[in-house]
C-alpha cells in the first residue's frame, strides 16, 4: 500500500494556501498556518475547499489501486499536507485535507468527528484542544465504524500528523 500513500502524500504536499499567500505577497510560514485569517475570505474559503478536495482526491485515486488504498491514500494526503517537502517539512494544521478524507472514507466519521470538536470547543472554548481531541479519538471512531485493524490503523496514521501539528 506504499503507492497508494505516496500518491496521497504527494497531492497533501501540495502548498495551495501557501501559493494563495504568495500571490498576496505574504508568507504563511511566517504569519501562521490560517489562511482566512492570514489572507482574507475569500482565499482563505477557496483553500480549505481547495485542501479538503485533496483529501478526497487522494482517496478516490487510492481506491482505484486495491481494497485499502483509499484508507492510505487520504493518510498519506493528510501527512503530506502536515510536512510538506515543498515548505522544508513544514505545513498545515492538516484540519481541511483529514476532513476530505473522512468525507470520501465514511461521512459518520466526519459527522463524530465535527460533533465532538462541536462538543469540546462549547465546553472548553479552546479550538486548539479541541482539534487536538479529535484527532486522538480518530483511531477508536474508525475501529468502531469500520470494525477492522486495519480501519484503526487508518485512525492512527490520520490522527497522527494532525495531533503533532497541533502540538506545536
Amino acid at each position: 500500500m506504499l503507492l497508494p500513500f505516496l500518491l496521497g502524500y504527494f497531492l497533501g504536499s501540495l502548498p495551495v494556501a501557501f501559493w494563495f499567500g504568495a500571490l498576496r505577497g505574504k508568507d504563511l510560514l511566517r504569519e501562521g498556518p490560517d489562511a482566512y485569517r492570514a489572507l482574507g475570505p475569500v482565499p482563505g474559503f477557496l483553500a480549505l475547499i481547495l485542501d479538503a478536495f485533496k483529501g478526497v482526491l487522494a482517496v478516490a485515486l487510492g481506491e482505484g489501486m486495491g481494497p485499502l488504498g483509499g484508507l492510505w491514500g487520504g493518510a498519506g494526503a493528510v501527512w503530506g499536507h502536515a510536512f510538506s517537502p515543498w515548505l522544508g517539512l513544514r505545513g498545515g494544521k492538516a484540519l481541511a485535507p483529514a476532513a476530505g478524507v473522512l468525507l470520501a472514507v465514511d461521512p459518520r466519521l466526519l459527522l463524530l468527528s465535527l460533533a465532538l470538536f462541536a462538543l469540546l470547543h462549547l465546553l472548553f472554548q479552546r479550538p486548539r484542544r479541541a482539534a487536538l481531541a479529535v484527532a486522538l479519538a480518530l483511531p477508536l471512531f474508525a475501529a468502531l465504524l469500520g470494525q477492522t485493524p486495519s480501519h484503526l490503523l487508518f485512525g492512527l496514521l490520520l490522527g497522527l500528523p494532525v495531533a503533532l501539528r497541533h502540538l506545536q
